[in-house]
């Protein structure tokens, strides 16, 4: 095994594509196959089968009543069809803070990944059944390990990497959400998977990466931090980072391993209860539902609504409309790549708070254009600049530090609990965006982008004026950080965030 330059323990020393780390990096692609991938696909795949999924269900209900189901009624089936894909992804999230911390963070993504499977089976053989509650509940499944999958995925990849690689790690899991947003959007055209024949197989398609990951995680690790702090499993903590991280001097992290479970010593793990009336961890949970679980109000779904009025007003044609979603999905793909780049080197107090502030004067700009688009036919084209300014900075800024800045905030005893806070306001507030958002934009037009630029200035003056920067810290010198905003104008008052529950 390689061993640890003297250098290579301080903070951005080590550039990320350092060799002896190569297999935590594989450990992030498999992690990022059956984790965060999901979310990406089944997002952006759903749209694609729309017409033949309505088809579908009209078919099976006069089989079932003799006569079309009425237009309504089919409207509102499709409308649950894609919307409890964020109830099932509650439902995973809840249990994410009990699953991991039962079973471990791996056995609880083994399970995640059955949950897949059978879902994909579900989609599968639904055609065949003439039932439409099989994709129901096949969406729901689908939703569940998203949700679980998550914030476990995201949970695996903090207690595995080094400090000086954390930031770009935790973000591995954004690239693949806009990697399997990608990928949704691309085998959804009728030219590949988007056809009637192969809809049921378009759906079915994400019990394959859960497979991958099935088989594939067998061969790694539990995580080093789970093992040591939750389980005193210290020799197998220091085998697990020796395989993991390619080195024999692991004494820096061992000692901040030992510290934060002398913290915890005596303690279980923390409650959803405990981190909502806990003074020790307050300002944690403010930075943790405020800019990060609540990104889905900054207003991207919104933009990517918007996108194509815009394209049609400028001639685009409707045929070509999906290819044109290709683009902006590989835009934000791209940025949220770039960002992983800068997290570990700019920080992820700058990059999320100044991403906000740009977005929010990005959209005011949008607001105004789109006021006047009758006024020349070139502001059009000015729209659709816009909207990809507004995608890059989102994925250079919001999109990947929302991912990366959670698994900093909390020691081992509070993480699963506040994944599942962070899981609940995600994915509620997705549901609520989705259910919502028509009645919003019928009501106020392009001015419900002024509620996202609420949202946004507000996200950047939290960041900017109050979150202490996180890049480069241990778990124990980030808690000591958010204690004086936690204790402020109470130096006496200062204690373990392991050991105080209450104040």
């Amino acid at each position: 095994m390689a061993d640890l330059h003297p250098g290579s323990q301080h903070p951005n020393m080590e550039p990320p594509s350092s060799k002896k780390h190569w297999r935590l990096y594989l450990m992030s692609v498999v992690l990022g196959i059956g984790g965060s991938f999901q979310y990406g696909i089944q997002v952006s795949l759903i749209a694609s089968p729309a017409v033949h999924v309505r088809s579908f269900v009209n078919y099976t209900w006069m089989l079932r009543y003799g006569s079309p189901v009425d237009e309504s009624a089919n409207q509102l089936i499709w409308s649950f069809i894609v919307a409890v894909l964020s109830l099932g992804a509650w439902a995973g999230a809840v249990h994410s803070g009990s699953l991991p911390v039962t079973y471990g963070r791996k056995k609880a993504l083994l399970i995640n990944n059955v949950v897949a499977m059978a879902a994909a089976l579900l989609m599968v053989f639904s055609r065949t059944a003439n039932s439409f509650e099989m994709i129901l509940l096949g969406r729901f499944l689908y939703g569940y390990n998203v949700g679980l999958g998550l914030s476990v995925h995201l949970m695996y990849l903090g207690e595995s990497s080094p400090k000086e690689l954390r930031g770009f790690m935790t973000l591995t899991s954004s690239i693949f959400i806009g990697l399997g947003k990608v990928t949704g959007q691309i085998i959804g055209i009728k030219e590949i998977m988007g056809s009637e024949e192969m809809w049921p197989y378009l759906l079915a398609i994400s019990g394959v990466p859960a497979a991958l990951q099935f088989v594939t995680l067998l061969f790694f690790p539990e995580t080093p931090r789970y093992l040591y702090i939750d389980k005193g499993d210290a020799d197998g903590s220091r085998k697990a980072l020796q395989w993991l991280w390619q080195e024999d001097n692991l004494k820096l992290e061992l000692d901040d391993m030992q510290k934060e479970r002398e913290r915890a010593l005596g303690e279980k793990a923390k409650t959803v209860k405990d981190v909502l009336t806990s003074r020790c961890v307050r300002w944690q949970l403010l930075t943790l539902t405020i800019p990060c679980a609540g990104v889905q109000f900054c207003g991207i779904n919104a933009l990517y609504f918007y996108a194509f009025d815009i394209f049609r007003e400028s001639g685009v044609p409707e045929n070509q409309m999906h290819y044109l979603a290709i683009g902006i999905g590989a835009t934000e793909l791209i940025a949220i790549t770039l960002c992983s780049f800068l997290i570990d080197r700019a920080g992820r107090k700058k990059l999320m708070g100044y991403g906000y502030l740009l977005m929010g004067v990005t959209m005011c700009l949008l607001t105004v254009m789109l006021s006047i688009k009758d006024l020349s036919p070139h502001i059009p084209y000015v729209n659709i600049a816009l909207i990809f300014c507004v995608i890059c900075i989102y994925g250079l800024g919001p999109s990947g530090v929302s991912m990366a800045l959670p698994a900093d905030l909390f020691l081992q005893a509070w993480r699963p609990s506040a994944y599942v806070i962070s899981g609940t306001v995600n994915w509620l507030g997705m549901f609520l965006v989705g259910m919502l958002f028509g009645y919003v934009v019928e009501g106020l037009g392009q001015f419900c982008f002024l509620i996202f630029v609420a949202y946004s200035f507000s996200s950047a003056a939290f960041m900017l004026y109050f979150v202490p920067e996180t890049k480069g810290k241990t778990m124990v010198e980030i808690m000591d950080d958010f204690n004086k905003l936690n204790y402020k104008n109470r130096e006496s008052d200062i204690e373990s965030t392991g050991i105080s529950t209450k104040l």
